[in-house]
């Protein structure tokens, strides 16, 4: 069974920085497709980007993009997502997933992924 999980949420001021970490057991890392989402209250998950399983394929969205830098290493089993110049608009709970072979690339819809964590809260205060 693969079991994902997720950490370094928490509060911090607008304009500050936090990195997110995220590992996979139960299966090999190198198989997975990776991706970020976060859901905000009241609203629906949403992609925030994802990463191939070799890491060539990285895709973000529109609202992080420039600001936030997504990237793994196989050889420890992580995934990170470096989170720069928060805005309160970033506050939401962040979740890493996880999907087994599907290819060079990666996927931004939250329906191709079979594995989630619990989730970690990010809190941006203006």
């Amino acid at each position: 069974q693969v079991q994902v999980m997720e950490s370094g949420g928490g509060l911090v001021q607008a304009g500050g920085a936090l990195n997110l970490s995220c590992t996979a057991s139960g299966t090999t890392f190198d198989d997975l497709t990776m991706g970020w989402f976060r859901q905000a209250p009241g609203k629906e998950r949403e992609v925030v980007s994802c990463i191939s399983r070799g890491g060539s394929g990285i895709r973000y969205s529109d609202s992080v993009k420039d600001r936030f830098t997504i990237s793994r290493d196989n050889a420890k089993k992580t995934l990170n997502l470096q989170m720069n110049s928060l805005k309160p608009e970033d506050t939401a709970i962040y979740y890493c997933a996880a999907v087994k072979n599907l290819g060079p690339w990666c996927s931004e819809s939250r329906y191709e992924y079979d594995y989630w964590g619990q989730g970690t809260q990010v809190t941006v205060s203006s």
